[in-house]
């Protein structure tokens, strides 16, 4: 068996001390350990997921990218409290800019107050038909639309623009038929 002298005891009257350690059960240990450092190293790679959700971000590293154009964005500016800024961008190029005078309308349902924008509705539609990029009935890709608003904005003026943004339609093959969807995809930005 294996052991470890710790030494004699040093002078005349005391006893030398002669213990053993046994070193089987540290050894074993240190086998088991090593074996599952060697085992689960093997599957480490197995546990990364190559996952495309298809969302707004950096490409792929795995495949070769083209330079590709980037798209067209509807910027929905709700900062003023007398209008609506509507600017198309294409990355941080300006395309167009346009200004549509601020009307709510409040209307009651039950106990709670909705606000509409129809004036801002009928804008990004007609703004969408003249310059949106996924309008092919085939082309399940939406149009971007991102909202801007400030931190003191009321929810309700949030919630009406953004029924606002999806009252624009498009139709949508899916399969056999032919569905209504929203035109736009709303992402808010960041302040």
């Amino acid at each position: 068996m294996g052991g470890v002298d710790v030494g004699g005891g040093g002078g005349g009257k005391r006893k030398t001390l002669d213990s053993e350690i046994n070193m089987i059960p540290m050894i074993d240990l240190l086998m088991v350990t090593i074996s599952f450092l060697l085992i689960t190293a093997v599957w480490t790679h197995m546990a990364r997921i190559n996952a495309d959700a298809q969302v707004p971000g950096p490409p792929r590293p795995d495949v070769e990218q083209e330079k590709v154009e980037p798209e067209k964005q509807l910027h929905v500016m709700m900062q003023a409290e007398d209008k609506f800024v509507l600017v198309w961008k294409q990355g941080s190029t300006t395309v167009d800019s346009i200004d549509v005078p601020r009307k709510d309308v409040v209307l009651k349902q039950g106990a709670v107050e909705v606000v509409r924008f129809p004036d801002l509705a009928a804008k990004i539609e007609s703004e969408w038909k003249a310059k949106g990029q996924h309008s092919n009935p085939t082309d399940r890709k939406l149009d971007q639309a991102i909202l801007h608003t400030d931190n003191k904005t009321e929810f309700k003026f949030i919630i009406g623009v953004i029924d606002a943004i999806y009252a624009t339609h498009r139709d949508l093959n899916l399969g056999s038929k032919t569905e209504k969807a929203p035109a736009f995809n709303i992402t808010f930005a960041v302040n």
